[in-house]
């Protein structure tokens, strides 16, 4: 059995937010801990989504103070699109949802979303290049239109195959829980981008700038999304048996993907500029008044 399109294995072994859009018996069951009269399933990765989005606030903010930097908005419209990510996740992964109706629209806008934010994070990647002059009208119209593409046409797939509207992208056999066209908008897509991104930014910085230090940071960045992964898809069921259902590789996937967006921030933040150069009230050329 072929498995590109194929969600059932991902969805039987790990807590994705796809998988609220199909119905798969769980190798295990993750039962979370007592709310109540009720039960979250995924606490720690609420409060990990809830931290991730006050940390991103807060680069949002100092991002504002750097007013030299090479592609400054670009890297905002990046953290406000992660930040969405994060606020819909607690509502897809918390486990906390009983209305369907209203669980598959969060989870279209979630996966829309996670498309759209790896877009523009290759788009930083592109920006870095200065083919387009950074900051303009044009270039946050180009990111942002570009973004609410992928993020509308992504949700739009994922809420047709949560309803299962006949014609539109149908699952032909219930037991494989294939769709092509979420798997590579959900999956396939959004690693391309990443890697994409990674390598340009490589070659910016090695060949480009002819700096080392910053590929610190990279690279740093690049394995704590990769850790994220593999506990999210590999270990994420032995996690779950061995904690009898109280947490999954979910939670760790939130974690290292926060870590993952932070040192990305501070990578772009360490080859760009906070201030002009005249703006130093320090600097003797600038500060030296004129005369006729």
């Amino acid at each position: 059995m072929s498995q590109f399109g194929n969600f059932h294995d991902f969805c039987r072994d790990s807590t994705l937010p796809v998988c609220n859009l199909f119905s798969v018996e769980k190798q295990c069951v993750l039962e979370g801990f007592k709310a109540g009269s009720g039960r979250v399933k995924n606490l720690g990765s609420i409060i990990l989504c809830a931290f991730a989005i006050i940390i991103s606030v807060l680069l949002l903010l100092k991002s504002q103070k750097k007013r030299a930097a090479v592609g400054r908005r670009e890297m905002q419209i990046f953290l406000l699109f992660y930040i969405l990510v994060s606020l819909v996740e607690i509502f897809t992964v918390g486990g906390f949802l009983t209305n369907r109706t209203v669980l598959v629209w969060f989870t279209g806008i979630h996966l829309g979303a996670i498309a759209a934010t790896a877009w523009v994070l290759l788009l930083n990647a592109i920006v870095g290049f200065q083919l387009v002059d950074d900051g303009t009208p044009l270039s946050v119209g180009l990111v942002t239109g570009s973004a609410l593409v992928f993020f509308v046409g992504t949700a739009y797939v994922a809420v047709d195959t949560g309803f299962g509207h006949p014609g539109n992208f149908p699952i032909k056999n219930p037991n494989e829980l294939k769709n092509y066209a979420l798997y590579v908008l959900y999956l396939l897509f959004p690693l391309i981008a990443i890697v994409a991104f990674f390598l340009l930014e490589t070659f910016l910085v090695l060949r480009v700038l002819g700096e080392k230090m910053p590929m610190v940071r990279l690279v740093a960045a690049a394995l704590f999304f990769a850790i994220g992964q593999i506990f999210n898809f590999v270990i994420s069921v032995h996690i779950c048996d061995a904690s009898s259902g109280k947490i999954d590789g979910a939670l760790f996937e939130t974690l290292f993907t926060l870590l993952a967006v932070v040192a990305v921030w501070f990578f772009w933040s360490s080859i760009t500029e906070d201030e002009w150069p005249d703006d130093d009230p320090m600097n003797p050329i600038m500060s030296e008044p004129v005369y006729p």
